[in-house]
């Protein structure tokens, strides 16, 4: 495996979103070598999303269009975040691009979204890789989601497979050097 690629992993042992599996309608992760290991957890997240590729940012437009004719909100897209902000400059509570952010700990933040259909929770973990990366900063995104009503179930449908080449696409920017 080389180090800058991205693969399916699970969600860090004793991290925060571990504890929120249980009962999951769907949950995901993905792990990466990380190419700036001097960046905290939270400003891993937001190398990723300011590298957000052209396509996904469509996808998030198209997606923001469809849900708006059955009363979902419009989340906006991934990238829509302040460029001048670093990741000290945000708290708890704050929004950072679609997401809230939740919590902030050492090694891993927790960024969502809660509705009326879905609670969507997203973990940056940092931690220290094992095996084949010993000596090197893995991150892993653990994103998690609970439906809450048919209307969540539904929405999910097309987001599951979806999310899966977006979660993966996107971490990649946290390995990438340039």
């Amino acid at each position: 495996m080389r180090a800058h690629d991205a693969f399916s992993s699970t969600a860090p042992p004793g991290s925060q979103v571990e504890a929120l599996l249980p009962g999951a309608y769907f949950h995901d992760a993905w792990a990466i070598s990380a190419a700036q290991p001097e960046l905290d957890a939270l400003g891993q997240f937001l190398r990723m999303v300011r590298k957000t590729p052209g396509w996904v940012d469509r996808l998030m437009a198209l997606r923001n269009a469809l849900v708006g004719l059955v009363g979902l909100k419009d989340l906006g897209g991934l990238a829509m975040i302040d460029p001048e902000k670093g990741s000290a400059d945000y708290v708890p509570g704050d929004r950072v691009g679609i997401f809230t952010l939740l919590s902030i700990q050492e090694g891993e933040v927790l960024l969502g979204d809660d509705d009326r259909h879905l609670r969507v929770v997203v973990s940056v973990h940092k931690g220290a890789g094992a095996d084949a990366d010993a000596g090197r900063t893995l991150v892993t995104i653990t994103t998690v989601v609970h439906v809450k009503n048919w209307l969540g179930r539904l929405y999910m449908l097309p987001v599951t497979p979806a999310h899966r080449l977006i979660g993966r696409t996107m971490i990649r920017a946290v390995g990438r050097t340039a």
